[in-house]
């Protein structure tokens, strides 16, 4: 049978073979599902990189294509979550910020966690919400939800730049309480993409179980909603005592928070052991992620 007489699975992975001396095409692909578990092929996502690009800007467009104000809510909404947290948990509640400004202390945090908290959300439903499109052609799966983690990362652009501003407005004040630590800047790329590495990871694991268990995307925003309380972004690390503070470390994004929080406003407890945890367990849940979706993607069609 030819190439072109094969009707392959959309599920399927693809081969490049080559013929023998007698055979009269100079290339042959030969489409067929991952015959192992660690067959991840991660090879090919540099080979479907315009595709990739493809998907980013349409994930960039799609979003706010109708809206009136279009990127804007990119600034609107850490800017107005920031203010509400001022105002609750700052001026209600009175939580301590560590003598830093309120509002400088909240949108640090939001901002590096609404990175992650769209990078896992949105690609919880990488199976399910493209089933109309990996049923219809091959391509690999895994240039979706990888597309998803890029393109979120111009919202985290425009959002850092809104940060900056604040935060030159209040660090260039004379009785200003930051203290700013350029040294550390080395280590924002690092922790950007540990933030993409930990929301692909557990995002491409929720996807994978959505397909046979769909009451997971309805837990999935509460999941994170509970997540980010327990992450050190509405109150410092210092307020919670030594004995209990290896707990609230040990979550993958705590150090992450803190560090950033250190490099800009001084404010924060760096602990590169509780660093390395964190990584450790950003690096498994990964691995994890990638091997369950290469496993789910060959046969997900059956299920959704």
């Amino acid at each position: 049978m030819s190439a072109t007489e094969a009707t392959p699975s959309p599920n399927a992975a693809a081969h490049t073979v080559q013929p023998s001396a007698a055979g009269t095409t100079a290339w042959t692909t030969v489409i067929g599902p991952p015959t192992g578990l660690f067959e991840l092929k991660l090879g090919e996502l540099w080979r479907y990189r315009d595709l990739i690009s493809l998907f980013v800007w349409r994930d960039f467009v799609s979003v706010y294509k109708q809206t009136i104000l279009g990127p804007l809510w990119y600034l609107i909404q850490p800017l107005f979550t920031t203010v509400v947290f001022t105002i609750i948990f700052g001026k209600v509640a009175a939580i301590p910020t560590d003598g830093i400004p309120p509002v400088l202390f909240y949108m640090a945090g939001i901002v590096m966690w609404r990175y992650f908290s769209d990078c896992l959300t949105k690609t919880s439903n990488t199976f399910v919400g493209n089933a109309h499109i990996f049923g219809k052609v091959y391509f690999p799966r895994l240039t979706v939800p990888v597309s998803v983690v890029i393109s979120n990362l111009i919202g985290l652009g425009i959002q850092l730049v809104l940060f900056l501003a604040f935060w030159a407005y209040y660090a260039f004040q004379t009785n200003s309480t930051i203290v700013f630590h350029p040294a550390y800047l080395a280590l924002l790329p690092l922790l950007v993409l540990q933030m993409a590495a930990l929301g692909l990871g557990f995002g491409i694991i929720v996807s994978s179980l959505t397909t046979k268990y769909r009451d997971l995307t309805q837990l999935v925003s509460f999941g994170v909603q509970l997540w980010m309380y327990a992450t050190p972004i509405v109150y410092p690390m210092s307020l919670i005592s030594e004995q209990w503070r290896w707990l609230v470390a040990l979550n993958p994004m705590s150090p992450i928070i803190e560090i950033f929080k250190y490099t800009f406003l001084g404010s924060g407890v760096v602990d590169v052991q509780y660093w390395l945890i964190s990584i450790a367990v950003t690096t498994t849940v990964l691995l994890f992620g990638i091997v369950l979706f290469n496993r789910i993607e060959k046969s997900f069609m059956d299920t959704v």
